[in-house]
């Protein structure tokens, strides 16, 4: 069954008059995607191919199957109310040669199994574009052991996990027909908060088209129309909420502060959200003063750093341990610049002998007092070997606290000091990784007629070229490429030119052969699913496959067994960016 595509406003229209059954009437009105129409009240939907127009039918590309659009049943004798039947997501199907019902045959446990995995994993950035694309498309919800509010949130919860706020304003706007995810609102408003960005976060509410329920957002959208001087709706939206039992006096005492209606308050510092920090921060006239911890929650750390009212570095007591952990947690947070926390290191005092046994004293210390040492122990040691010795001992115990995010940048800094030439050969693939995954540039592609996998033939897989082209210069470099003795046929020649015939591309009889000698092993599991079409699941299996490992990083072996599943699956779209990411070389 092929992938299905965009359809235009008209064949929505016949296709929903015909599967919709509104109780009172049917939405006739300018149609909006197939993906985000909102029908209120109680549906019956059931498919109905005889009935369409054969003009309508034609709107399709002539492979289409129609059955896609309607594959999803549901039983006449079943009412389900519409909000069941809504399908979140960001992607249309089509964009990536997905299914709308990629995940309708799967079991929900399984899935919930899976995602529950690959939340475990620091997927690397090639897992999270696929993950990404699988998880946000919009598609129905499997049948067995899941609702669709649990696998709405799914989508709801990456969302929140990958952070890119971007995104989730592009969500909203596209799923703006009922209440989203209160959790997912949340989030958007106290991240642009904590970053003191009062009016980035009040947007929100320009977008969102239902009504609230959730106190904390209601507070949020008070709060937002006194910001922006619309002080009589603040009230009114206040007092409605008031006599709905709405208490909250930390939170009205401060409001009505602002608003000029009392004239004192106190000056307590609440930090149950942040919403109600940034009012006590906001409303405290006596000079406003809050010690963090390591208690002290993300988003009131980044709050306070985004606002300057960290403690300076220099100012830090260093004996006073509980803050100089909270100080590297908040740099591996990103609220402390590293160069603040390396100064920090700078400080303590530390004996000749410390200083030069280093490997060995540090292990007599505390946890932050032998990075601190191992950091001074790096500055002063002018041998290229010594320096990176010490660089992967101190790498190793900011790993070793769950911290290693707060010497990333400051590694990098350290190692482009050291020349590359003084690098012993024991050490080079350290300083290469860590430099080149610092450095990310866009690189050209250097074609090579002599490799297969290298040929102008990868012009195929992002450009618009006709099939009777590709395979005649497919034609010209087999008959090159066989008459040479020396030439062997690579497992990336296999890739490339297997996805050249799963798109149709004719290879001249007699080099069929040559693809008998290479066939790819995919796994037992992908393959029953495979055979059960469990496109998304799928697709999740390659996600953890690829796991915390870049594409080009695995093994030829699995690169080939996931382009080759791909394939099957008729995700050329995602099948070409992959192909692109370890085929060519690039300068």
């Amino acid at each position: 069954m092929k992938n299905l595509k965009l359809l235009n406003n008209k064949f929505i229209i016949t296709i929903f008059t015909i599967c919709i059954l509104i109780s009172a009437k049917l939405y006739a009105e300018e149609a909006k995607d197939i993906w985000s129409l909102n029908n209120e009240g109680k549906n019956q939907i059931k498919k109905d191919e005889n009935n369409i127009d054969s003009s309508e039918i034609n709107v399709l590309d002539e492979k289409k199957n129609i059955g896609e659009i309607v594959s999803y049943k549901i039983s006449e004798d079943h009412n389900i109310d519409s909000k069941k039947l809504e399908i979140l997501g960001l992607y249309d199907p089509g964009e990536n040669n997905f299914k709308l019902n990629m995940w309708v045959n799967s079991d929900g446990e399984k899935i919930d199994n899976l995602i529950k995995k690959l939340n475990k994993l620091n997927l690397s950035q090639d897992a999270k574009e696929i993950y990404n694309k699988v998880i946000l498309t919009n598609s129905l919800a499997p049948k067995v052991n899941i609702s669709a509010n649990q696998f709405n949130n799914y989508k709801i919860n990456w969302l929140i996990k990958n952070k890119d706020l971007n995104l989730i304003k592009e969500f909203v706007i596209k799923n703006n027909f009922s209440n989203i995810n209160d959790n997912l609102i949340t989030f958007y408003l106290d991240h642009y908060l904590s970053l003191a960005d009062l009016q980035k976060a009040c947007e929100i509410f320009k977008i969102l088209d239902y009504p609230l329920t959730d106190k904390y957002l209601l507070k949020y959208k008070i709060y937002c129309l006194f910001n922006k001087d619309e002080q009589d709706q603040a009230q009114l939206n206040l007092d409605l909420l008031k006599e709905e039992g709405f208490k909250d006096k930390f939170f009205e005492d401060r409001l009505l502060f602002l608003m000029g209606y009392n004239e004192q308050i106190d000056n307590e510092v609440s930090d149950k959200n942040l919403l109600d920090f940034h009012l006590s921060h906001r409303t405290n006239n006596d000079g406003f003063e809050y010690e963090p911890s390591d208690k002290t929650a993300d988003l009131i750390w980044k709050y306070l750093a985004s606002s300057n009212l960290l403690i300076d570095t220099s100012q830090v007591d260093l004996e006073n341990s509980e803050k100089i952990l909270s100080i590297e947690k908040a740099t591996h947070s990103g609220n402390y610049e590293e160069e603040d926390l390396f100064n920090l290191y700078k400080r303590f005092k530390f004996s000749i002998d410390q200083l030069i046994t280093v490997e060995d004293s540090y292990k007599l210390l505390s946890e932050y007092e032998r990075r601190a040492l191992l950091y001074q122990g790096i500055i002063i040691h002018s041998s290229a070997e010594r320096k990176i010795q010490l660089i992967k001992i101190l790498l190793d115990e900011f790993k070793k606290s769950k911290i290693d995010n707060a010497f990333n940048k400051h590694l990098v800094k350290i190692l482009k000091e050291i020349n590359i030439d003084e690098v012993p050969s024991n050490h080079i693939s350290f300083y290469d990784e860590k430099l080149e995954s610092a450095i990310k540039t866009e690189k050209n592609i250097k074609f090579n007629n002599k490799i297969l996998h290298q040929s102008k033939l990868l012009n195929y897989f992002f450009k618009e070229i006709k099939k009777e082209k590709v395979e005649k210069e497919l034609e010209n470099i087999l008959k090159k490429l066989v008459k040479d003795k020396n030439y062997y046929f690579t497992t990336k020649d296999f890739i490339l030119i297997e996805s050249l015939i799963n798109d149709g591309i004719k290879v001249p009889e007699k080099y069929i052969s040559l693809l008998e000698l290479y066939t790819s092993n995919i796994p037992t599991d992908i393959q029953v699913m495979l055979n059960d079409d469990e496109s998304g699941m799928i697709l999740l299996r390659l996600v953890e496959i690829i796991g915390e490992d870049n594409f080009k990083d695995l093994g030829s072996e699995t690169q080939y067994f996931i382009i080759a599943t791909l394939n099957k699956l008729n995700s050329n779209k995602l099948r070409n960016e992959l192909i692109l990411k370890i085929l060519p070389f690039k300068v």
